[in-house]
């Protein structure tokens, strides 16, 4: 006698495999492939989603949906046109879209489409057993289908009209007593199940505030009213936990508005068992704008655009892309060869979009682009005239190459991981111990350590602040539960503080995996040194962090792996070990992201530390692909950036053209990007050949150099430099403002920097002429020579100014001052 298990789903592994041999034996199979049809046809692809189905007990069901992909990428949903047959009808029964079973046995659904046949094996089993109903597993997931546990609804921290549930169901256990114990007899009638409260509320038949969440005698209707019916029991023991969420069909390019595609969720469980949850899976839209979506699981195309659908079951959030086009949109591929991996995905995407990209941009529009970019300088004009003069077709390698071994290359980054690792002096780090935690990140950086390597050290950091400046991580913040969102950020792009109270209502995590995550933390022990600035990190060995719903002590757990073995070890170097490590799959990702959207002004996942479900990459593919590579390489940081910088996409115009002229997100062409503020003060200063004194640094050190997060002055402030009290990508502001326009215009900077460089002034000493020295300001500013009619223009201002130093000083102004000098194109 087999065991049941909810969700119907037979334990029984003999039985099981009985049943897979009989459906290999059914009959006579066509030469067609479970699920997908061998060969594309005139007609196109065609595949049917799910690609088995698998039915156990009565109640059980399956849909599924038929999609066809034709020779130009587009899609079509034609779940309605096939004519759809089982092999052995006694064992199962087809309702629309449904198969349900009849009896135990294994046989085939043949779905025949325009002289197409695709073949799923379906099987049935305990097809005469009516499995119980599960107030975790069956009930739970009507109210969170229905919005009822939502914070607009009972979810909120106070409920709604005195009574409340947990927010997206994070609290069952207390779900399930406010429903039943609290206020006896009030929301439900067991002796009549039909006139409880709860039900006469959902359906409407008395006053509610959320209107009708549930019709009468729908499937949610009678999943509550069995429920009621069977006594409202709680679940007798521990139920098999969802471990995946599969959302069908996994990708669909729709053509034109109106286009329709219909989708299918199906659960799987802890137990090895699924079930179909298409009505119970909540659906979203990411772009309502390009694709909507119904509760029903129907995706209509609205505008031209990318939507990523999603479906939440239980704690899990799973989306798929749809692209939306204009009903047979021509199109025809500008054929541009792709330098690497990179130009190969992206391509991908655009042909998709049917998006051709920019033309490549100048020589000139390169190396001051490339130069900003790795080294946070602006080439110098004998530089520009070198390298405009070269005509080898590898030269723009070649100068990615040189500026990599620049000691700017090194200087630029260490800025940005002290923005991420929050290098600032604070009550707790003082100014000395805050230089030798950024000293100590310059040579990591300088001696080219492997990425992995030097988080790895950071994460284990014990000892002195002043003899082991990592350790400094864990004086910045020492807040258990700030230190595990903190590390979750930085190194896996992940914003869960949303799980600190209640399950992430568009991601995976529960309150579970936060707390759990949080205790590789709490035995972090702090003592001061022999010197009063000086902080000792050690391993205390005691400590443990409690969930606050039941008060149970969690054992440290990955986020998104599994419980490690830490007895008798350090929680930080288990810790350590997992994250920096290929075991780990959200860190090289999270990384290539943020290196990519240092040269793009944007992330494949934007913003670049809010990676979520809700979230997806523009280009998932591209983003495995530099993950990956990166993860090769062995994290050497110097060589992703030489394969994002040598790239066609990298290295395209500013200029759009007809297709790609609304395209923000695909990498179609360059953005105009707006110089970051130390950026700005430094290259202002290098071509006005002055100096600037900052705390704690010689006269003439940059402003990238700065150390102290709390080191700055009235231009960087006016420019959005990172404070670093946060590690959020955001610190960092790049939105123009009326105060930045008017410093510049006006303020002591660009004037100031004018007077005391005296550029003109000894060129006009050196004899120079006019145009001379309008090129000279030119190659600084722009690495490029005045066009003719700039050049001519600009020579007619000068020669009618009495005083030609100031007129030439003018023009130097004007340039300092153009949008063409304060963004990288």
């Amino acid at each position: 006698m087999t065991m049941l298990r909810f969700p119907g789903r037979t334990s029984s592994l003999p039985r099981f495999l009985m049943l897979v041999v009989a459906a290999l034996m059914c009959g006579t199979r066509p030469t067609v492939n479970a699920g997908v049809v061998d060969e594309p046809a005139r007609e196109g692809v065609v595949k049917v989603y799910p690609s088995e189905i698998r039915l156990a007990t009565s109640r059980d069901e399956q849909s599924f949906v038929v999609q066809v992909t034709h020779s130009n990428g587009l899609t079509g949903d034609i779940t309605s046109e096939v004519q759809a047959t089982l092999l052995n009808p006694t064992l199962a029964k087809i309702d629309g879209n449904r198969v349900l079973p009849l009896a135990d046995g294994a046989t085939e659904l043949h779905l025949v489409w325009r002289g197409q046949t695709v073949v799923v094996p379906v099987i049935c089993d305990q097809a005469a057993v009516d499995r119980p109903i599960s107030f975790r597993l069956d009930v739970m997931p009507v109210f969170m289908k229905s919005g009822c546990n939502q914070g607009s609804c009972h979810g909120a921290a106070r409920g709604k009209d005195g009574f409340r549930l947990s927010l997206f169901g994070f609290d069952p256990a207390g779900d399930y007593y406010r429903l039943t114990r609290e206020q006896p007899g009030r929301r439900l009638n067991l002796a009549v199940p039909r006139d409880s409260l709860l039900l006469e509320k959902a359906i409407g038949a008395v006053s509610h505030t959320g209107g009708s969440p549930i019709k009468k005698d729908d499937s949610y209707f009678r999943t509550i009213l069995r429920w009621l019916e069977r006594g409202a029991p709680d679940d007798s023991g521990p139920v098999p936990d969802v471990t995946a969420v599969e959302l069908y069909p996994p990708q669909a390019v729709l053509n034109g508005e109106g286009s329709q595609q219909r989708l299918t969720v199906r659960a799987r469980y802890a137990d090895g068992t699924d079930r179909d949850v298409t009505s119970l899976a909540y659906f979203m839209s990411g772009n309502d704008n390009a694709a909507t979506v119904t509760q029903q699981g129907i995706v209509t195309a609205a505008n031209r655009g990318e939507a990523f659908v999603m479906a939440r079951f239980g704690t899990h959030t799973v989306g798929v892309p749809f692209v939306v086009l204009p009903r047979d949109l021509p199109f025809a591929w500008s054929a541009s060869q792709p330098e690497n991996y990179i130009d190969e995905h992206v391509h991908d995407k655009l042909q998709k979009l049917r998006i051709n990209p920019s033309e490549l941009c100048t020589d000139e529009e390169f190396i001051r682009r490339a130069t900003l970019d790795i080294c946070g300088t602006l080439p110098t004009s004998e530089e520009c005239i070198e390298f405009l003069a070269d005509t080898s077709s590898s030269k723009r390698e070649a100068w990615i190459d040189r500026l990599l071994e620049r000691k700017e290359f090194v200087e630029l980054w260490v800025m940005k991981w002290s923005e991420l690792l929050q290098v600032r002096s604070t009550p707790q780090v003082s100014y000395k111990a805050t230089v030798l935690y950024y000293n100590w990140l310059q040579e990591q950086i300088a001696t080219n350590v492997p990425i992995n390597e030097m988080v790895k050290q950071l994460m284990s950091a014990k000892g002195g602040a002043f003899t082991s400046p990592a350790s400094n991580y864990y004086q910045t913040e020492t807040d258990t539960l700030k230190v595990a969102e903190n590390v979750a950020q930085v190194f896996m792009g992940m914003r869960i503080q949303c799980a600190q109270c209640h399950n992430h209502p568009f991601d995976r995590w529960t309150m579970d995996d936060y707390y759990g995550f949080a205790a590789f933390f709490s035995q972090i022990g702090r003592k001061q040194g022999e010197d009063p600035r000086e902080t000792i990190v050690f391993n205390s060995g005691g400590g443990e962090v409690k969930h606050p719903v039941d008060g149970r002590v969690m054992p440290p757990k990955f986020l998104g792996g599994t419980v490690p073995d830490v007895a008798g070890m350090d929680r930080r170097e288990v810790l350590a070990n997992w994250l920096a490590s290929a075991d780990n799959p959200y860190f090289a990702k999270n990384l290539a992201n943020m290196v990519w959207a240092h040269f793009f002004g944007r992330g494949i996942i934007e913003q670049v530390d809010d990676v979520r479900v809700s979230n997806p990459p523009v280009n998932a593919e591209l983003l495995d692909a530099l993950a990956t590579r990166f993860t090769d390489y062995g994290y050497d940081f110097k060589k992703l950036v030489k394969d994002i910088c040598v790239s066609r996409t990298y290295q395209l115009s500013t200029k759009s053209n007809a297709s790609n002229v609304g395209d923000l997100t695909n990498f179609s062409h360059a953005t105009l990007r707006r110089i970051r503020s130390e950026l700005l003060l430094d290259v202002m200063t290098q071509v006005t050949d002055t100096e600037n004194k900052f705390r704690g640094l010689p006269k003439g050190s940059r402003a990238v150099q700065i150390a102290d997060g709390n080191t700055s002055n009235y231009f960087l402030t006016t420019f959005g430099r990172a404070s670093r009290t946060t590690v959020c990508s955001c610190e960092v502001k790049m939105e123009p403002n009326l105060s930045q326009a008017l410093h510049l215009l006006n303020g002591e900077t660009v004037n100031s920097k004018i007077r005391q460089g005296n550029l003109v002034a000894k060129m006009i000493a050196l004899e120079k002429s006019d145009n001379e020295i309008i090129d000279e300001i030119y190659l600084r500013c722009f690495s490029r020579y005045p066009t003719e009619s700039e050049r001519a223009n600009l020579s007619a201002e000068v020669g009618v100014d009495d005083n030609r130093r100031i007129a030439l000083e003018d023009v130097f102004w004007a340039v300092l001052n153009s949008r063409e000098f304060i963004f990288n194109h």
